[in-house]
């Protein structure tokens, strides 16, 4: 299994979860080799797991994931590859930020950098495999979770808001920076259904040998790193406020978790077999849910797809699905 940002927050937790049974290997895709290898090796001492390493990946740069695709697939040494875990994200509240190809970061790290990630990793998989893309709660915008709601307006336009000036700019970096956040995530869970949809359409995923491509939703997870943008203050109150937030967030209808609950659920998603066959579903934590009404908009996700194929320059021999052909009505 390879778990993008394993070294930390429900990556860490996950990849621990996954590495105590002693069958699986663990590959920790992480950017700083540093802390990878550190994680690493505590996750081998804690689950009595050998088998568990890092390797370097930034999804901000496409060179990188592609470097990263090829040094796994060129491994003689490794198991046969079993499931892929979306998980690595950014939340940038501080200002416009952009990745080393010159998409906006948000959506860079959390969309694109992924969608690559997968196509290219599609051949290693082997049947029964797994794909979990992990999305949240905010994405919903009928959902109180204090957010704003995300605004897709096509895949180009989120890659490059320069030009094309987003609505509610005047609002300040604050709020920009965490509607590009939903927005991806919303892009998370679009991502899963039409990668299911594709799967399926395209005899990658059988009954008989699934690939199952699901979302998942965490629930609101203080501890986790992704509030490393915000203020001081504001990244005290959500990371070390934990106790004195969660009657508020229950209030709101939030799920509340922790690293370590959502951990073992997302964890969840990769070895249980009572989930094999299970594909193109939003998991709220432990429980099966109903993702936005937008998230399930056929049209939206094709043109997610096919644009982003075309941001990261996929070529037809990096991927054995069509990057632009759109899915026939698989249901």
């Amino acid at each position: 299994v390879v778990i993008t940002g394993g070294n930390t927050g429900l990556g860490y937790e996950c990849a621990r979860a996954i590495a105590s049974d002693q069958e699986w290997r663990v590959v920790l895709a992480v950017r700083s080799a540093e802390k990878g290898e550190r994680a690493a090796l505590r996750i081998a001492e804690e689950t009595a797991n050998p088998a568990v390493e890092a390797m370097p990946l930034d999804l901000a740069s496409l060179a990188s994931v592609r470097s990263f695709a090829g040094a796994l697939t060129r491994r003689d040494d490794l198991p046969p590859l079993r499931a892929l875990v979306c998980n690595a994200g950014v939340q940038v509240v501080s200002g416009t930020t952009y990745t080393e190809d010159g998409f906006e970061e948000t959506f860079g790290v959390n969309h694109l950098g992924h969608f690559l990630l997968v196509n290219l990793l599609l051949g290693q998989l082997q049947a029964p495999a797994r794909i979990v893309s992990v999305s949240s709660g905010t994405h919903d915008p009928d959902r109180r979770t204090g957010m704003p709601a995300p605004h897709y307006r096509g895949a180009r336009t989120l890659a490059h808001p320069e030009k094309y000036p987003e609505e509610g700019a005047e609002e300040g970096p604050g709020k920009v920076g965490r509607r590009r956040y939903t927005t991806s995530k919303l892009c998370s869970a679009m991502f899963a259904y039409e990668l299911d949809r594709r799967l399926r359409a395209e005899g990658m995923s059988t009954p008989g040998a699934p690939v199952d491509a699901n979302a998942f939703d965490p629930g609101a997870v203080p501890g986790t790193g992704l509030a490393r943008d915000w203020g001081p203050l504001a990244r005290l109150a959500w990371d070390k406020g934990v106790a004195q937030l969660v009657p508020v967030l229950r209030r709101l209808g939030v799920s509340f978790s922790t690293p370590e609950a959502s951990g073992r659920a997302l964890a969840r998603l990769v070895t249980d077999p009572s989930l094999e066959g299970v594909s193109g579903t939003y998991f709220e934590i432990d429980e099966r849910a109903r993702s936005s009404e937008v998230s399930y908009d056929r049209e939206k996700a094709r043109e997610l797809w096919e644009t982003s194929a075309a941001l990261v320059g996929l070529e037809p021999t990096e991927t054995p699905l069509r990057a632009t052909a759109a899915a026939p009505g698989a249901s």
